[in-house]
């Protein structure tokens, strides 16, 4: 279980909004807490109504006041996207001048402003795009660069993350935000745990920024890999044999490694190779001595873990050079 201090995750809820860039972010921190993080979701009006009608019609009811709340670097605060005649209207946006300046100043407290599709219009409507990078919805790009022309949009793009503001490509890309910020906040196990448990088919490419090791290869559903998967990456201090791996799931080394390479598309032995290189550059990047790395990597000396990196990175960290 995740031992860190509370998180909210606040869902402001406009008219017309698009119901799954709420709903699939919003059921992952549920079974995050169901997992033992310590994750509360609230739902906020944008119009200070107490319910808004979905553009699919279904209602969203007991919304609270968002100038009721006043947030800070635990919070994130999701703004999901909407029908684009309501958006795009020349009135929307000095409609809701008030909860732009809320919102405002939940960002400069600290608090996770993350859009899902056209919601990166709110965060540039409130004025917290310029100079920042971001992305939005495919077909929105276009209209939204011309509309923001100091936004820094990069297209192609599933997850865009520029200090504490966060955007995402399109309506379910909104579940994978929140695999993002879970991954952030409570380590990449713990979040690999989530993405087995809804069963989510991690979508990335090598132009989207990526999340950690820990959480690819995990796009199947064969248990008996994700039960090994597991276990290495929580083992990965010590060495763990084939032998010990299939006993495990009851198979045998011939058997294990074989489906593990048909599963995930690489070795058992690669997958641990990128499993360390992503733990000793974490450790690295937080200033942890060679010979305590070399340790927590399962590595017997510094000389192998140089080597390992020169393997898989096309440069080598100054505290690893010879």
């Amino acid at each position: 279980m995740p031992n860190n201090p509370n998180f909210r995750a606040f869902f402001v809820v406009p008219p017309a909004v698009q119901l799954l860039d709420i709903s699939g972010p919003a059921h992952l921190f549920y079974e995050a807490k169901a997992y033992g993080a310590t994750v509360e979701n609230i739902f906020l009006s944008l119009t200070n109504s107490a319910q808004e009608a979905s553009c699919s019609g279904l209602f969203l009811g007991n919304l609270k006041n968002f100038e009721d709340f006043i947030l800070g670097p635990m919070d994130w605060v999701f703004l999901p996207g909407l029908e684009s005649g309501l958006l795009l209207h020349p009135d929307f946006q000095k409609n809701n001048l008030p909860f732009y300046n809320w919102l405002n100043q939940q960002y400069n407290a600290g608090s996770k402003i993350c859009s899902v599709c056209t919601g990166a219009y709110l965060s540039a409507q409130a004025g917290l795009l310029t100079n920042k990078e971001c992305t939005t919805h495919w077909k929105f790009l276009e209209d939204f660069t011309a509309r923001y022309p100091k936004a820094r949009v990069l297209k192609d793009r599933l997850i865009v993350k520029d200090g504490n503001l966060y955007s995402s490509a399109g309506v379910s890309s909104g579940i994978d935000l929140a695999l993002y910020l879970l991954e952030e906040a409570f380590g990449p196990v713990f979040a690999s745990k989530i993405a087995k448990e809804v069963v989510i088919f991690l979508r990335r490419t090598e132009n989207d920024p990526q999340l950690s090791v820990f959480l690819q290869y995990r796009n199947h559903i064969e248990n008996r890999i994700h039960k090994v998967q597991d276990t290495l990456a929580q083992t990965l201090h010590h060495k763990s044999s084939i032998e010990k791996l299939a006993g495990d799931i009851h198979m045998s080394p011939r058997n294990l490694t074989r489906l593990f390479k048909k599963t995930t598309g690489i070795t058992i032995g690669n997958y641990i190779d990128k499993l360390r290189v992503e733990k000793a550059l974490r450790l690295l990047s937080e200033g942890e001595q060679v010979d305590v790395i070399s340790n927590a990597c399962g590595l017997s000396s510094s000389n192998q873990l140089r080597t390992l990196l020169k393997k898989y990175t096309d440069q080598l960290p100054s505290q690893l050079r010879p």
